[in-house]
């Protein structure tokens, strides 16, 4: 009779640590609830509130305003005070006229810096497997070595973590930021895409959507999702989630988790937890956020060391500002400045992720390029003046 017991209670606890286990699964795989924020203006394009441009020039004729200019930083320039009010100063109120909906005085063909020549249209199919490879480049870099005994040097990114911001900095409540997806992968792409930024305390929440084909039904569609904590270093994520549905294919969820020491990548692995380490879709606002607080780093030639933990991989991206570039948006030109990655050993079938930024609308990323090889590419443009919640 005990022995029968002793059995019973072994195979009950079994099946209850079985459906622990599974509940716990579950719950990681399941995506963090959407924040939702009403956005009330738009964020105009104004010259950064410090030092980044050179020697002025001549002041302009009386009665016409100023040109908008973008030049290589000052040495030691005061970092920008982002902070919101109620009718600041470079935003408009939106929701009772234009300002939210796409301006139609530029053509959509213009908004690519080198627009791609016209390609035969892509079947569904064909699509779908082409945004999905495309988004794949925020989630398939070259692994590090798998042992987690020694924490790499990760360079820039660190130094920055470890050094106080040289000024005031303030996050705003939340912004969005709209992208026209274009490209070509075995036929021409078209789709949409944001990148929305929430705050809450020192708690945050950024959101990257990409889809392809009609809103009702996408082909494509994948949203990533980081959340964590806001601190002198930044951004410092503690989740990382990532759901992706395909047409005709079962939707798809993947995790990270940051924990003190170490990284659980989506498969089980550990990695080392690497100072300033960010994921897929933290890494955007990150940029922001460090050439807000050091707009000094933006000189042409600063290469940025950049560790970045994936769903299966933690790698090491090297980031150079090569030019300062000119983006023709439908709302206007904007001054950029534009960020390469760097391999001395491109794999073939690798994806590289150029990315611009604008110091006139706040350091927000205004344009993505990811590419595999010529030809094969994924290209989002901002589409509209970025959006901003209510403070």
């Amino acid at each position: 009779m005990v022995a029968l017991v002793a059995v019973l209670h072994l195979v009950v606890t079994g099946e209850l640590a079985d459906r622990l286990a599974a509940a716990e699964a579950e719950a990681r795989q399941a995506m963090p609830t959407r924040i939702e924020v009403a956005y009330v203006r738009t964020l105009e394009p104004e010259a950064p509130k410090m030092a980044v441009a050179g020697p002025p020039g001549p002041a302009p004729a009386p009665g016409r305003r100023a040109p908008r200019r973008v030049a290589k930083a000052a040495s030691a320039p005061a970092p920008p005070a982002l902070v919101e009010a109620a009718a600041p100063a470079g935003e408009t109120a939106a929701g009772a006229g234009d300002a939210v909906r796409p301006e139609s005085q530029t053509p959509v063909a213009e908004l690519a810096l080198t627009p791609p020549a016209p390609m035969p249209a892509a079947s569904e199919p064909a699509l779908a497997t082409a945004l999905a490879a495309a988004s794949a480049a925020l989630t398939s870099p070259p692994a590090l070595a798998a042992s987690a005994a020694s924490a790499p040097t990760w360079g820039t990114f660190a130094a920055a973590a470890s050094a106080p911001a040289g000024g005031t900095f303030a996050w705003p409540s939340a912004t969005r930021v709209s992208y026209l997806l274009t490209g070509h992968w075995r036929g021409d792409l078209t789709g949409r895409a944001e990148v929305e930024w929430i705050r809450k305390g020192d708690r945050y929440q950024v959101n990257v959507d990409l889809s392809a084909g009609p809103e009702f039904a996408p082909l494509f569609a994948r949203r990533m999702t980081s959340e964590g904590n806001l601190g002198a270093g930044g951004l410092a994520p503690d989740r990382y989630d990532e759901e992706t549905q395909v047409l005709m294919r079962e939707r798809r969820r993947v995790s990270v988790l940051f924990e003190v020491d170490a990284v659980t990548l989506a498969d089980g692995q550990k990695r080392a937890h690497a100072q300033g380490v960010q994921d897929s879709a933290s890494q955007f606002i990150q940029f922001t956020w460090l050439f807000g607080t050091q707009p000094e780093r933006l000189r042409i030639g600063n290469k940025f060391d950049v560790p970045l933990a994936l769903p299966r991989s933690m790698s090491l991206w090297t980031y150079e500002v090569v030019a300062e570039e000119t983006l023709q948006t439908p709302f206007g030109p904007l001054a950029t400045f534009h960020l390469k990655p760097r391999r001395e050993a491109r794999k073939s079938g690798e994806w590289l992720v150029d990315m611009w930024f604008a110091p006139e609308l706040r350091f927000l990323p205004v344009r993505i390029r990811i590419e595999q090889e010529a030809g094969s590419f994924v290209d989002l443009v901002i589409l509209r003046k970025p959006e901003i919640a209510a403070s």
